[in-house]
């Protein structure tokens, strides 16, 4: 018999983990009701019930420089978080994406022999692969979200889980994008592009004023052309805003949005979205985009040499092409994004075709992924 609760660790270090380890801790408590969870999360982990020993915001820094400013604080987290998990004794931990930071800390627990669960697979199959052999030192269990990445683990000494990606449960396929439009109060004959340069304020610095100046240009060629900025954070908000102010055009038709980036991409015609899981998101709602990225020389330099595919946008790698354009770096120029947004918008040939792929992604996707991981995560306490 079980004297005490089930206990859940979590550790997800940005905003893109916490929705993956919300939707888990759901779908935990659905099948656990005794359960408890503590570790590191973002807002929505702890709506969802989750305990959060540090502010998750601490660890979402992006770029291998930008990092290295970082490290102390992010060292001291990681050694602070051992130490209270080592003390509260989980039934199993489960790090979520940030394998950087997550993998060290569930070798250390493994090896004391708390049960161990990854979810969300480094990207292996794109760069790094040497980490295939430090993911299964480190974990009892990893949870895919994409179908071929379990193949990348073949004969290896793990049986890898394709659970599914939440966002393809979470997002319905038929779109109504008027009636988007209209929950927004936004016109409906205007063209309208959706603006995300990042959910991190190093994101920001790089990205914020060429996303600006893009929207400047292309406000210049289609006049009746508006901007939404959904922006999940204070700190993000704060510093768009003050980017805003200084590179933007006065006459500029341009919104900022608490958050609501799923409302604002269903309504638009166009995205210009930063490299990440946003590009799927607004692959899932059938929003036509453009990708782009951007980090220090230092860092691009290292990535540069890292990488094995040609693309970076989720869409283009799932489907194997480029449907979708990626102007990165380098070709990350206002100039070049906005001739790029607006020959999309003149070609509704593309747009159609990008919307039709969309939909080939999200069938594939659609797996009801919490419940997946959920069970997985319990039949790696069982075991």
């Amino acid at each position: 018999m079980r004297d005490r609760p089930l206990r859940i660790a979590l550790i997800a270090g940005e905003a893109s983990g916490d929705v993956l380890g919300a939707s888990l801790i759901q779908a935990i408590a659905v099948r656990r009701p005794d359960a408890e969870f503590f570790g590191i999360g973002g807002p929505k982990m702890i709506a969802a019930g989750l305990t959060s020993a540090y502010e998750q915001e601490k660890l979402a820094v992006r770029g291998a420089i930008e990092v290295l400013k970082h490290l102390p604080e992010i060292l001291a987290i990681r050694r602070g978080i051992i130490a209270q998990l080592m003390d509260w004794k989980p039934d199993v931990l489960i790090g979520i994406d940030a394998p950087d930071f997550n993998l060290p800390i569930e070798r250390r627990l493994k090896c004391a022999g708390i049960p161990t669960v990854h979810y969300v697979s480094p990207t292996v199959w794109a760069w790094r692969r040497g980490r295939a052999k430090k993911i299964i030192a480190a974990v009892n269990q990893l949870l895919c979200l994409f179908p071929f990445e379990p193949a990348c683990y073949k004969g290896e000494a793990i049986d890898p889980v394709f659970v599914g990606h939440p966002l393809a449960d979470e997002i319905n396929p038929e779109i109504d994008r008027a009636q988007q439009r209209a929950a927004l109060n936004l016109p409906g004959g205007a063209p309208l592009i959706t603006l995300m340069p990042g959910s991190r304020r190093s994101e920001l610095d790089y990205h914020a004023p060429i996303f600006i100046d893009t929207a400047n240009r292309i406000a210049k060629e289609l006049p009746e052309a508006q901007f939404l900025v959904p922006l999940a954070t204070p700190a993000t908000r704060e510093h768009f805003q003050a980017a805003l102010d200084q590179y933007g055009d006065p006459a500029l038709r341009i919104r900022i949005l608490f958050g609501h980036a799923r409302e604002a991409l269903s309504a638009s015609d166009l995205a210009l979205v930063c490299s990440g899981t946003a590009t799927l998101e607004a692959a899932l709602v059938r929003c036509p985009m453009v990708v782009t990225y951007k980090f220090s020389a230092s860092s691009a330099w290292i990535y540069k040499r890292m990488r094995y595919l040609p693309w970076v946008g989720l869409p283009n790698i799932l489907l194997g092409r480029l449907l979708v354009p990626e102007l990165l770096q380098d070709d990350a120029t206002p100039e070049k994004l906005s001739a790029e947004l607006i020959n999309l918008w003149r070609s509704p040939a593309r747009r159609a075709e990008m919307v039709r792929e969309f939909g080939i992604i999200h069938q594939k996707l659609r797996q009801d992924s919490a419940s997946r991981a959920a069970e997985a995560v319990l039949s790696c306490i069982r075991r």
